[in-house]
């Protein structure tokens, strides 16, 4: 399965999803999708006791579960319940909610909108702009995050030309960028930004995504010209790429007196802004 991972937004809800272009089908976190009907504070539970229901009903429905790995709770990798959209049609039908024929609705617009974006690519763009505006970002924060989102793609492409593996290694070469330019690991950023579940890159301001970009692109230009082969060799690369970067913040920190790395995350900044406006 060649597979893509995304996060669409339902109701300012978010639901992970990952794409798979051999079947061209979208599979859905189960787990957020009960949420999203149920607004259960324990959605495993909830998804844990229908799926027993399920099997004593021999359901199909059951048999044909498959799991996926998925970025968790914990900032890891992790394999997930997760079903197609006609299986989640099937899915909300065992599930009494208000939200049911929205979700549904929803859902259908999702697989209208990617095979629009096969046909036209830049509409993936347009429909990112979207999303991110529809959260309550700042038009100059999407345009950032959206060419953090290009360099980032270089990248893990850059990556995969070396044949490294998606998952581990291409955590451990993250980490390593971070601890090298902002002097914290990716589970350090998030505990100081105050995340868990939230997508680190989608909670740093604009001086942190930039800065990320560039550690990021001269990773990804000394990979190109330096050709590492083994992973140590990587993980020196991801170092002197990082380093760019930290130069960077760090002279950037002596010109202004103030700390790039800042605790601040999406939820307080959209508080403040929505503050400011009522004000």
């Amino acid at each position: 399965m060649t597979k893509k991972e995304a996060i669409k937004v339902f109701e300012e809800k978010k639901v992970r999803t990952v794409w798979d272009d051999e079947t061209e089908e979208w599979y859905f976190s189960v787990i957020d999708v009960i949420e999203v009907l149920t607004g259960s504070s324990n959605p495993r539970r909830y998804w844990s006791d229908l799926k027993a229901k399920l099997e004593r009903e021999g359901s199909q429905l059951y048999a044909n579960i498959v799991q996926l790995k998925m970025l968790s709770t914990d900032g890891k990798m992790r394999q997930t319940d997760v079903m197609t959209t006609e299986q989640m049609f099937r899915l909300i039908q065992s599930v009494p909610s208000p939200k049911a024929e929205p979700f549904k609705l929803w859902m259908a617009q999702i697989a209208k909108e990617r095979l629009d974006e096969m046909q036209d690519p830049e509409l993936t763009i347009q429909r990112s702009m979207m999303e991110y505006k529809a959260l309550g970002y700042s038009d100059n924060w999407i345009n950032q995050r959206l060419k953090s989102i290009e360099i980032r793609k270089e990248l893990t492409d850059e990556w995969k030309r070396c044949g490294l593996e998606e998952g581990t290694q291409f955590a451990t070469l993250t980490d390593i960028i971070y601890q090298t330019w902002a002097d914290k690991t990716t589970k350090e950023y998030k505990r100081f930004k105050g995340l868990k579940k939230e997508n680190l890159r989608d909670n740093m301001t604009n001086k942190e995504l930039v800065l990320n970009m560039l550690a990021e692109l001269s990773t990804k230009e000394i990979s190109e010209v330096s050709d590492p082969e083994s992973f140590d060799e990587h993980k020196d690369v991801a170092r002197r790429g990082g380093n760019i970067a930290r130069e960077a913040r760090i002279r950037l920190e002596e010109e202004t007196g103030q700390a790039v790395i800042s605790p601040l995350n999406a939820k307080t900044v959209l508080e403040l802004k929505q503050n400011n406006d009522i004000e």
